[in-house]
């Protein structure tokens, strides 16, 4: 018996861990002290438990705990990260580069700086008939950069149809071209090892709530190793964070995220293949019920190219919102859960060549911790019977 309804959009955010709302539990009550505040134990307290939680992401993710700050989360990351980098670097150069399939937390900060006088140049990906679909040119990248290029901004993990990039040799083209590399890892971190300086990267951003964490706590990892990077804050006050990032910080939320990734990297390899298996059931499932199902982005069978829990596919004949609202019992997404509001089709999908129809008919599946066999059986049933029944009303 399947409990309904069955959430299936871990890529818009996940559930918080029971494990992890546990450990966060104290810092709302009895270690509710202000880490900033320096001259009692309840302050000394706090800030300990940050600097706890600092070191156990560090850590996990390759860095120096002098090399993270914390912020409100990947959309704040992102834009600390970029406006950081071109209000510094405005005077020796204005021309930035990114990929058309950006995640709108990168887009729009890029698109006011193309306002305000930088050239943005915006990358194709290769398009669904190609083996690496969704992947930038390597070759087109290294051939963009200028004497006055500032910054490169290329996603880590797709949103949308879970393409990962190759990002350490994106940054080998950055770093003989002396470039900063930004990467926006949100959908990365805590699905796949992470490990900043074998990728490379000068930045990374990345938000508690897509790994099971509370939402409103992020990160953004900033290379100190020579060159290091500096930036210029955008929000002033307190100078918490080292300057970057003022404003009282979240101990609750800074905590619920470590121990968020700390569980996730245990046995992750594991939990991977398990999402793996439940994916590729969820595809032969639509796919054996279902004529006319197109599968978005990279093939299933290769590890490298796309995410273990991402499933993307569009249905010949079919409105994709009409197919959700069809499915009161099944969450799942038709793009990017952040851009929502958007009637627009998937930027996404039409740049790896999808046609408005094929755009608007597709459906975003986000496996996860807490899915299951059943869960995915109930979802290729009721799918199949709802994608039926608008195509036989459509042709009344």
């Amino acid at each position: 018996m399947v409990l309904k309804p069955v959430y299936m959009d871990n890529h818009a955010t996940t559930r918080v861990d029971p494990r992890v709302l546990e450990e966060m539990v104290p810092l709302f009550g009895e270690f509710y002290g202000n880490p900033g505040s320096v001259n009692h134990v309840f302050g000394w307290d706090a800030a300990e438990a940050v600097e706890r939680s600092r070191r156990t992401i560090a850590d996990l993710i390759g860095a120096e705990e002098r090399e993270l700050i914390f912020t409100s989360g990947a959309t704040e990351s992102n834009n600390i990260a970029i406006r950081g980098v071109c209000d510094r670097k405005k005077r020796r150069g204005s021309h930035i580069i990114t990929a058309r399939t950006e995640h709108h937390a990168v887009l729009d900060p890029l698109a006011r700086l193309g306002r305000c006088g930088f050239d943005v140049q915006y990358l194709p990906v290769f398009d669904q008939n190609h083996s690496a679909t969704g992947r930038i040119d390597l070759q087109q990248l290294s051939d963009s950069i200028t004497d006055d290029t500032c910054l490169v901004s290329i996603m880590l993990a797709n949103n949308e149809i879970g393409v990962l990039q190759e990002l350490a040799e994106i940054n080998e083209i950055c770093r003989t071209a002396g470039v900063p590399l930004h990467t926006d890892a949100t959908q990365a971190v805590g699905r796949i090892p992470i490990d900043v300086k074998q990728l490379g990267v000068d930045l990374l951003s990345f938000s508690s709530h897509k790994f099971y964490g509370p939402k409103g706590i992020g990160g953004l990892y900033i290379r100190k190793s020579r060159p290091s990077i500096r930036l210029e804050p955008l929000i002033l006050g307190g100078g918490q964070e080292g300057g970057l990032r003022s404003g009282t910080l979240n101990p609750p939320g800074i905590v619920g995220m470590a121990s968020a990734l700390k569980y996730c990297y245990e046995g992750l390899d594991e939990e991977n293949e398990r999402l793996r298996t439940l994916r590729d059931r969820l595809y032969h499932g639509l796919l054996n019920n279902i004529d006319q199902v197109l599968l978005n982005g990279p093939r299933l069978n290769a590890s490298q190219l796309r995410l273990t829990n991402n499933l993307n596919v569009s249905f010949s004949n079919v409105d994709g919102e009409a197919l959700m609202m069809s499915m009161r019992d099944l969450a799942v997404s038709s793009g990017s859960a952040c851009s929502s509001t958007n009637p627009e089709p998937s930027h996404v999908l039409r740049a790896i060549g999808r046609n408005d129809d094929m755009t608007r008919a597709s459906l975003r599946f986000g496996l996860g911790r807490f899915n299951t066999e059943e869960q995915v059986d109930f979802a290729i049933d009721l799918v199949t019977q709802s994608v039926r029944r608008l195509r036989a009303l459509k042709h009344l």
